[in-house]
């Protein structure tokens, strides 16, 4: 079965920028499932527009500034 966008319900979004990269903490649920987190990172590319990009490692400070976004999204989950 493919991905169906109208499936994926948005229970909890924030972010924080650093720069030209952000971090994105959300919680999801596809089809009534049990909410998930997903973790992102975005970058702004040359014409100055959040793309999504490959998460990698985190700073200590990007950690520092996720965490309040991450116990939230706990709370909501």
């Amino acid at each position: 079965m493919p991905y169906d966008k109208e499936l994926d319900k948005e229970v909890f979004k924030d972010s924080k920028e650093f720069g030209n990269t952000k971090l994105v903490i959300g919680v999801y649920s596809y089809n009534n499932a049990d909410p998930k987190l997903q973790v992102a990172r975005e970058f702004k590319n040359t014409d100055n527009e959040w793309q999504y990009s490959k998460l990698g490692r985190l700073t200590k400070e990007e950690v520092e500034s996720v965490l309040p976004m991450i116990n939230k999204a706990i709370e909501l989950m």
